[in-house]
């Protein structure tokens, strides 16, 4: 008696996702869009952690701008998961003998030259470890003196996503370089700070903490009173400045359907100060 033959259905499967336990490897970069320079770091990676999810911070920090990367890499690290890989590559003294740091942290592992890059994360997030990376050893066969991104950055990150530990890297560092961030002063009549970085929008962000600021408190720049501490973007009148909490958790400040920045003139290191309005 002859058999049936099997009814079978054909399984179309997608390409494989992330290797479970992973850790996602995340990219700060100044390299912009429009180069190769972005997706031939993916390619490192998947050549050596295919199963590591990669994820795009941004690559559009102003070029060679390390503090405005401090800045975005301090407002973004907190929001990934704990074991996450955080690469930052925006590095003028490629090729020179600047260190490349691997930092271990509560709230992730930091890849980023030695230039003040970790300065703000490294500040909040105390290391476990630090430790200047063996370029020779972890980098790929051949590193080139203008493109450590690819040939350093990107094979250390996903031997790390891998499950490479940070000590295995290089010697400890103690004395990495920092940049010189000023911390906000609370005083009784309000507080003094500074504009940490202007957005896309215009939006001015400080480095006073929206914790300080209570609504109908007045905001100086550069001594002139230019907003008013209020709750939400659509309490901003049409064309006035305002200033709310940001996402970051800092004061902001912000004009109604237009930019702070072009308005009033702001730029990253201005000062500003918050006054109180009544007790």
């Amino acid at each position: 008696m002859a058999r049936r033959a099997r009814n079978t259905i054909a399984v179309a499967h997608g390409p494989p996702g992330p290797a479970a336990g992973m850790p996602p490897i995340v990219l700060l970069t100044d390299f912009g869009a429009r180069d190769v320079f972005v997706g031939v770091l993916k390619g490192v990676i998947a050549g050596i952690a295919p199963g590591a999810a990669v994820i795009d911070l941004t690559h559009e920090v102003p070029p060679q701008d390390v503090r405005a990367a401090a800045i975005h890499l301090w407002m973004a690290y907190r929001f990934f998961p704990p074991r996450t890989v955080f690469v930052a590559v925006v590095d003028p003294g490629v090729g020179t003998r600047r260190r490349i740091l691997a930092a271990e942290t509560a709230g992730g592992v930091f890849v980023a030259p030695d230039n003040g890059l970790l300065t703000r994360v490294l500040r909040e997030s105390l290391p476990r470890r630090v430790v200047s990376v063996d370029a020779r050893r972890h980098g790929l066969p051949s590193v080139s003196a203008t493109f450590h991104g690819r040939d350093v950055f990107a094979p250390v990150a996903a031997r790390l996503a891998g499950g490479l530990a940070v000590a295995e890297l290089g010697p400890a560092v103690r004395d990495w370089v920092e940049l010189p961030f000023a911390v906000p002063v609370l005083t009784a009549r309000g507080a003094s700070g500074g504009v940490l970085l202007v957005d896309r929008f215009g939006n001015a962000m400080t480095d006073i903490p929206g914790g300080w600021a209570r609504p109908g408190d007045g905001v100086l720049v550069r001594g002139r009173r230019v907003a008013e501490v209020v709750t939400a973007y659509g309490d901003v009148p049409r064309g006035r400045a305002a200033a709310v909490v940001s996402s970051a958790g800092t004061l902001e400040i912000a004009v109604g359907g237009g930019s702070a920045a072009r308005r009033l003139g702001l730029k990253a290191g201005m000062p500003v100060t918050l006054f109180r309005n009544r007790p």
